[in-house]
């Protein structure tokens, strides 16, 4: 990933809570524990997956790979966060600010679960053979390439546009609206690009998970005993909540003008540390 010389920005400056100072501190603290909670939680989820040989299956192994994404995730951003709030320095150069980007953009196309619960409900007898070790693993293989693949087409148009006047990005991280923004350039081959992305790694994914549920919706209520009905709902619910808040928060950041209000972006920030924290239930 080059980063192009015809930027005569070096670094930028991260506004963040600039304005709020008194605020700092308290979301400081409220962001350290929910991440201190995403680490301890998913740490402790892939170890015990890995350690225990009778979790070896394609749930858990999914669950394992959703919270290793989520340590990457959060890990890719929020030091950046909490430096800016505890430091006085509110800067990143021109590359780690590429970096992070990247980071962030790779995490975003991991979504294989809802397959798995469809077949393990609406199709129990050929479980074992349709999502076996052949079959599960290329699929999460594929969803990190994927994501890594999208996450570098965007960020490698986004470096080689000139940045040659305002260097302060309003926000926390190196969010690649935001980022966009100060380009002294025409950006609508990043518009385009990043419609096309948010079709197939927001769109697409959303739309199957809506129809997998609609299937083990309707085969659950088809299910004689209440206790069975009950353990069907318990397996899917947490999966759905976090699929919920998450993508809800995608789609706030990037399905709608952005908000004037200047709180906006602590409150997206706490919205996405929320659906990480979710998944350590």
């Amino acid at each position: 990933m080059e980063v192009s010389n015809q930027s005569s920005v070096t670094e930028f400056v991260l506004l963040g809570l600039s304005a709020h100072p008194k605020l700092e501190k308290t979301f400081s603290v409220l962001i350290l524990l929910m991440y201190l909670v995403i680490l301890l939680g998913n740490g402790v989820l892939i170890l015990v997956t890995v350690s225990d040989s009778c979790l070896h299956t394609p749930m858990y192994f999914f669950l394992g790979n959703l919270s290793f994404l989520d340590i990457c995730y959060t890990a890719s951003s929020v030091p950046l966060v909490m430096d800016g709030f505890l430091t006085p320095r509110k800067t990143i150069s021109f590359s780690g600010c590429a970096v992070q980007m990247f980071l962030s953009f790779a995490m975003g196309a991991t979504e294989c679960m809802a397959f798995d619960h469809y077949v393990a409900i609406c199709n129990p007898l050929r479980y074992p053979v349709v999502m076996s070790k052949a079959a599960y693993v290329p699929m999460a293989a594929s969803s990190w390439v994927a994501g890594g693949a999208n996450s570098l087409v965007q960020i490698s148009l986004a470096v080689q546009l000139p940045f040659c006047g305002d260097n302060v990005i309003n926000h926390f991280i190196c969010e690649i609206l935001a980022v966009l923004k100060l380009a002294c350039a025409d950006i609508s081959i990043n518009v385009i690009s990043m419609g096309v992305a948010n079709v197939i790694f927001l769109g697409v994914p959303v739309l199957f998970i809506f129809v997998s549920y609609i299937f083990i919706l309707t085969t659950i209520s088809k299910i004689p005993s209440a206790e069975g009905r009950k353990k069907a709902f318990s397996t899917c619910s947490a999966h759905v909540t976090v699929v919920i808040i998450f993508y809800g928060t995608i789609l706030s950041m990037y399905g709608k003008p952005k908000s004037k209000d200047p709180l906006g972006n602590v409150k997206t920030a706490v919205r996405s540390l929320v659906a990480q924290k979710c998944l350590t239930q």
